[in-house]
């Protein structure tokens, strides 16, 4: 079994080698690359039965409702967000994402720059280039040890930055749709969103970003968060209310750090930009060279499981 014809929106074909490719091909009769903002989207929907996006992508009831043949989705990354779940989920299409394939590499992203943060890192390398190599008693730091470390969404990634936490001495909690008891066992205590927000000085926010937690950080729960308290989002910037954070921000009683900044506005990047106590990085939690082999054999082995009747990975 094949696709007919294959559409790969915003795609460059520097996405996947050579080998990946070569396994695309075998599973299409036409494979076409193809802008979003290209006049001839509308034509070329009409007859597409497989369609491939990246993180970012727009797939609305419009665009679904131009491609009636359309049967599959596939999204080379995470994040599924912008893609309308139930709509093509009542027109019987199957939408599949990559999970689990860079957990290793966002936690240990994550925790570098924590520390980055907490023990000025940057500042000190700086110094240093200018051959200033003077005893570091200029510099003020923090240690994880002891800290609240609250950990927001306990799945692959935010369990293991918890375990994490709580191998470096801090004393670790979680909210989570979910109880995790096996967590608990292990002296990660559960808390509810309220008040892990008002106890915890380091906090992770480790959401996929849907329905349920498009704003998930509210302007009610911004506000619940402690004083002088180091927010970490490696996740989509949705999840969070940006005037709340910026009032936050301004107010200097709140420091954030995020990755997603490629996902974001120019205009929503030049609200946080101004403030030093926001520390943005582009998106480099799962770009490990480990996590990219396996997220382009996972996003391959979707279409081929799908085709087999054997749907891997499947969000709706």
């Amino acid at each position: 079994m094949k696709f007919k014809k294959t559409l790969l929106l915003n795609y460059t074909g520097k996405e996947l080698e050579k080998a990946y490719w070569d396994r695309v091909d075998k599973l299409c009769d036409e494979k076409i690359i193809l802008a979003a903002d290209n006049p001839s989207l509308s034509q070329q929907l009409k007859n597409t039965d497989c369609l491939l996006v990246k993180l970012g992508a727009k797939v609305g009831k419009e665009i679904i409702d131009q491609a009636p043949q359309l049967k599959y989705i596939g999204m080379l990354g995470t994040g599924v967000g912008g893609i309308d779940l139930a709509f093509a989920k009542k027109k019987k299409i199957t939408v599949c994402n990559i999970t689990d394939y860079a957990t290793e590499g966002v936690t240990e992203f994550t925790f570098g720059i924590i520390i980055d943060y907490l023990r000025e890192m940057d500042r000190a390398k700086q110094q240093a280039r200018k051959a200033d190599y003077s005893e570091a008693t200029f510099f003020t730091g923090a240690e994880i040890k002891g800290k609240n470390f609250g950990v927001i969404g306990l799945g692959h990634i935010g369990g293991r930055v918890a375990e994490i936490a709580k191998a470096f001495g801090a004393n670790v909690s979680y909210w989570s749709r979910n109880r995790k008891k096996n967590y608990e066992k292990t002296g990660i205590k559960y808390k509810t969103i309220n008040d892990l927000l008002k106890s915890s000085e380091i906090i992770t926010l480790n959401l996929a970003l849907g329905p349920q937690t498009n704003n998930f950080l509210n302007k009610e729960r911004v506000k619940l968060i402690k004083k002088g308290a180091l927010l970490v989002n490696t996740s989509p910037m949705e999840l969070i209310d940006l005037k709340a954070l910026v009032a936050r921000l301004k107010n200097k009683n709140l420091s954030f750090i995020l990755d997603h900044s490629d996902e974001m506005t120019k205009e929503q990047l030049d609200l946080v930009k101004p403030y030093k106590n926001c520390v943005i990085y582009p998106p480099l939690g799962y770009t490990t060279q480990e996590a990219t082999a396996l997220k382009k054999g996972i996003f391959v082995g979707n279409l081929e499981n799908f085709l087999k009747a054997k749907a891997t990975n499947k969000v709706n």
